[in-house]
């Protein structure tokens, strides 16, 4: 007849099987937070030319602003040391983005689309680019005159802005972004709301709207906006 086990061992054999099933469990909680880790990474960092799951991507709707925006007085410096005001860009329809210079995930995807508005509005001279950094302590004019380079910015219709952190952060908290503090995927700097985003500006100074920077598409969806916007203006 088998002999029954003991109070000692019946305790090491729960406390073994407790011991198996915490293990289970947090190789489960471990292995469930490395795949949402990877998720955000693939889509944060997804190559302008697929969706996060490898499939084409459709077309980008203009996603409205949170609530009435306009283009508000600001003096900043461009990449080449010159300063920039508001009054620089009046009658101008521009495309705006946000940046800073050590972002190697979304930012390149979204100045990848920037470079393609850019290409695909040659010769029309009422189009301004502008790429805003919210990180002025490192984003010198020098650091992003060579950042421009690496996506073949011409400086006359592409300008990079940085200055005073205050004023970068009113400009860009006043006419284009909301701060969310609490935004567990906010990695740049300032807090900002949707810094993925490449945002349209009428030649009147209101903001008309936003596409997805990382949408394959953006950049044709961006140009047909503009189209819209000078019709508006005959």
């Amino acid at each position: 007849m088998p002999q029954k086990a003991g109070p000692k061992q019946s305790k090491k054999r729960n406390d073994e099987r407790l011991f198996a099933i915490i293990a289970i469990i947090m190789c489960f909680i471990l292995g469930v937070g490395f795949c949402m880790l990877l998720f955000v990474l693939n889509y944060r960092g997804q190559p302008s030319d697929t969706s996060a799951n490898g499939l084409p991507q459709a077309k980008p709707a203009l996603i409205q602003p949170d609530h009435p925006r306009k283009l508000v007085d600001f003096s900043l410096v461009d990449s080449g040391g010159h300063a920039v005001t508001r009054s620089d860009l009046d009658g101008k329809i521009l495309i705006v983005d946000f940046l800073f210079t050590s972002c190697s995930l979304t930012c390149p995807a979204v100045n990848n689309q920037m470079a393609e508005v850019q290409q695909q509005t040659t010769n029309q001279p009422d189009v301004k680019l502008v790429s805003i950094t919210v990180d002025p302590r490192d984003d010198t004019p020098d650091v992003l005159q060579k950042y421009g380079q690496r996506f073949g910015a011409d400086t006359n219709r592409w300008l990079f802005l940085t200055g005073r952190k205050t004023s970068l952060y009113d400009l860009i908290g006043q006419s284009f972004l909301a701060q969310d503090a609490n935004d567990p995927f906010g990695a740049m700097p300032g807090n900002f709301s949707h810094t993925e985003r490449i945002a349209i500006v009428d030649s009147r100074g209101n903001l008309r709207g936003y596409f997805d920077g990382l949408n394959q598409n953006t950049a044709s969806a961006v140009v047909e906006e503009i189209a819209k916007l000078r019709n508006e203006k005959l």
